[in-house]
């Protein structure tokens, strides 16, 4: 049998190749096929999802929340350190200087992606801003995000932090940061699927021990820009969660 591993579309592309180099790695470990497919979009991902395509997956949050109390699926690591914050950015040679200099009627750059544009539309609540008053216009990617920035075709954007730092030093110099967000506990996880479930605890284990798994492991940990996993539990699953339905409702 062949399992379907598939991440989340907002990952950087300059790690597609580990993500990959991974896939060998676990089918390794593992003794079985595992099949890596790789979605240009959300709308995509969701589509197998609901296909019942994927078995495992590195999910964002918004998505892991579905994926767990109506898919059935389980997380069961986290990388190490890294939080989903979300900045909000706009260009260096603008007028705005904080998220309240934005006026309605204010042309906001964004991804498709979910938690980012979720938590970035609250982030905008102190300036009596929202989705009634002002207009996004889409993106495919941060970097895409960031030239409208540049080109004064947005007055701001939403950023996931991790994919800001991400950018070129050259780009971050033309664009001035507004806000940051200070949430902590919102993160990608690592979701296995109900099909998988007897090998859940050895996947488990072995992405907890990657690091010591010389010289292999922490050769695919930098390819994929991770330092390492820690364990997610019911408990911290539980709580993100209940977090986003807050954050939704």
């Amino acid at each position: 049998m062949t399992f379907n591993l598939t991440v989340s579309p907002d990952f950087s592309p300059d790690h597609i190749a580990g993500w990959y180099i991974f896939n060998t790695w676990l089918q390794r470990k593992l003794g079985c096929r595992v099949h890596l497919e790789l979605y240009d979009n959300f709308a995509a991902q969701r589509q197998a999802i609901a296909d019942d395509k994927v078995d495992l997956i590195f999910a964002n949050p918004y998505d892991a929340a579905m994926l767990v109390r109506e898919r059935g699926f389980s997380a069961i690591a986290t990388p190490q350190g890294k939080k989903d914050e979300v900045v909000i950015a706009a260009a260096i040679e603008s007028q705005y200087q904080c998220v309240e200099d934005l006026k309605p009627g204010a042309i906001i750059a964004v991804t498709q992606d979910p938690d980012v544009n979720l938590i970035g539309a609250i982030m905008l609540e102190p300036a009596d801003l929202n989705r009634e008053n002002i207009v996004f216009k889409q993106a495919s990617t941060y970097v895409l995000v960031a030239k409208h920035l540049l080109q004064r075709n947005a007055d701001a954007g939403f950023f996931l932090k991790e994919a800001y730092a991400d950018l070129s030093q050259v780009i971050q110099k033309g664009l001035r940061i507004l806000v940051t967000s200070q949430i902590s506990v919102v993160r990608h996880v690592m979701l296995v699927g109900p099909k998988f479930s007897e090998h859940k605890d050895v996947f488990q284990e072995l992405l907890l021990n990657m690091q010591s798994d010389l010289p292999q492991g922490p050769r695919v940990l930098e390819a994929m820009g991770l330092p390492g996993w820690e364990r997610q539990t019911i408990e911290d699953t539980e709580f993100m969660i209940d977090l986003m339905d807050t954050l939704m409702n």
